[in-house]
């Protein structure tokens, strides 16, 4: 065993009554309702944080846009970009605490937590500190007619949009709220992050630190409650735009009331049943280990991990042979263990989704191995291998957002693509070969956002993310983002 122990400034964040995060400080409303905030490996309330109600809401945003209008909007990107780098400088610091709070109301692996989420986070703030000098317009030279001697000249400039509503996902808490945070504060907008009522603690830690880091009070606030505490953020009329990653069926949701609200800007990071693809010059020991960490980072539950598994026929039975074996071997149990690389599903809802799914496998015995939840506390399934004969199973149609894969084989490069796009989704995918002349004739075929080769899931960045089709609107990182963030204004002159 090699049980990480609990830091008493955990302890003490968690016994706190929580309350929102408006104007620099700790908020709390007497008269609202209180959530659990369970351990989904113990099953454990170990805090409460506040359902915010609508005038909650109404003074984070308020908050927001007075910061928006006399305070942020008017320093320098140089200032805007110094103080990102202070914040990033502070989650290293306190990089364990917010790494037990992710472990510890998420379920995240210690090493996860640590090494992927927290380490990421301080990467993407940084990243988007650098973009803050590099928001640019353009000079233009417009084709009108000279009547009496005058002349023309133009240029574009960039313009924060304003007040951001930021809605977090419960998979990645701290490194999701950091992006929009990020992407938000670098263009000079600011923000209010409503982060999922099952994984609040670490973003309101994250919003402490960020005082802590100079940045002014109202810049960033956080609101906490359910599914209606969004919905009042979106009807706000102080805010300007909406960046949401989450379900599909919400994010399309939230683009409809958004739309309502005005065309209120959306940016939208939806879910994937995202493919693999094996080529039959595979090989199995060389890319398993890699596929396999891909597939079942953080249980499965992150939104670009593949799903469904098209190998070459000639390479089938090897697979599902040596996956099955690897998947068997996996050992599971605390995420306080950094021994255990597999630990429970984040929440009891989606614990009970994923057990749905994997009923219906076994129903029609397709498990091939694995997929059954562990008896005694805690919210832990048994990685699963799925065999799938058609590709309107509603396995390989539905995401399951877990620890759940299918396989099917395919026999050539038509049929293969054919079978990766039949499906509303199109985040991300991956090709695995080393016949560099096919896999470069696959890629504009691939509908997806993010097409990876020999990898699949890990993100950068420097390398713009978002989906097509159903998995989205908008992109993500590299400076892409900025688009979503500012006004374009077009200046036209006559002299």
């Amino acid at each position: 065993m090699s049980k990480i122990e609990i830091l008493n400034e955990v302890k003490t964040f968690l016994a706190r009554k929580h309350g929102h995060f408006i104007a620099g400080k700790s908020y709390v409303d007497e008269h609202e309702a209180r959530i659990d905030i369970i351990n989904p490996a113990t099953e454990e309330c170990i805090a409460t944080v506040a359902d915010g109600s609508e005038a909650s809401v109404a003074l984070a945003a308020q908050s927001a846009h007075e910061s928006f209008k006399n305070v942020w909007s008017k320093i320098t990107p140089y200032e805007r970009s110094l103080k990102l780098n202070k914040l990033a400088d502070l989650v290293e610091a306190n990089a364990d605490e917010l790494a037990q709070l992710e472990t510890l109301s998420a379920g995240k692996l210690i090493t996860i937590a640590q090494h992927l989420e927290v380490a990421q986070t301080i990467i993407f703030l940084r990243h988007f500190a650098s973009c803050a000098t590099k928001i640019e317009g353009k000079t233009i030279q417009p084709s009108l007619p000279s009547m009496q001697g005058e002349q023309y000249t133009a240029f574009t400039v960039r313009q924060p949009i304003g007040v951001v509503a930021g809605i977090v996902p419960w998979n990645f808490s701290l490194m999701i709220g950091a992006w929009k945070i990020g992407s938000a504060l670098s263009t000079g907008c600011t923000i209010v992050v409503k982060p999922s009522e099952f994984t609040t603690l670490s973003v309101l830690r994250l919003a402490e630190l960020a005082i802590e880091a100079g940045i002014p009070e109202g810049v960033i606030n956080v609101v906490t409650g359910l599914g209606k505490t969004g919905q009042y953020l979106i009807d706000s009329p102080l805010i300007k735009k909406v960046s949401f990653t989450g379900s599909v069926s919400t994010g399309i949701r939230i683009g409809q009331q958004a739309m309502q609200n005005d065309l209120k800007r959306v940016s939208l990071e939806l879910g994937g049943k995202n493919a693999a693809a094996l080529l039959s010059d595979v090989n199995i020991d060389e890319i398993l280990p890699v596929l396999i960490q891909s597939t079942f980072v953080h249980q499965g539950q992150v939104c670009a991990a593949p799903e469904r598994i098209f190998v070459h026929q000639s390479k089938y039975d090897e697979f599902v042979a040596k996956a099955s074996a690897v998947l068997a071997s996996m050992p599971m149990g605390s995420p306080l263990d950094a021994s255990n690389v597999f630990g429970p599903l984040s929440n009891k809802p989606h614990y009970e989704k994923v057990k749905h799914y994997l009923n219906l496998a076994r129903e029609k015995g397709q498990i091939i191995s694995g997929g059954e939840a562990v008896e005694g506390t805690g919210y832990f399934v048994k990685p699963a291998l799925i065999k799938v004969d058609d590709c309107k199973d509603p396995l390989f149609i539905e995401e399951t957002f877990g620890p759940l894969i299918s396989v099917i084989p395919f026999e050539d490069e038509d049929s293969l693509v054919t079978m990766m796009n039949d499906s509303r989704f199109g985040l991300a995918a991956s090709v695995w070969s080393n016949d560099m002349s096919k896999v470069f004739r696959l890629i504009p075929q691939i509908d997806a956002g993010s097409v990876w080769i020999n990898m699949h899931t890990f993100l950068d960045p420097a390398v713009p993310f978002g989906g097509m089709k159903a998995s989205g609107i908008g992109r993500e990182f590299s400076d892409a983002y900025i688009d979503d963030y500012t006004e374009l204004k077009s200046v036209m002159i006559r002299f």
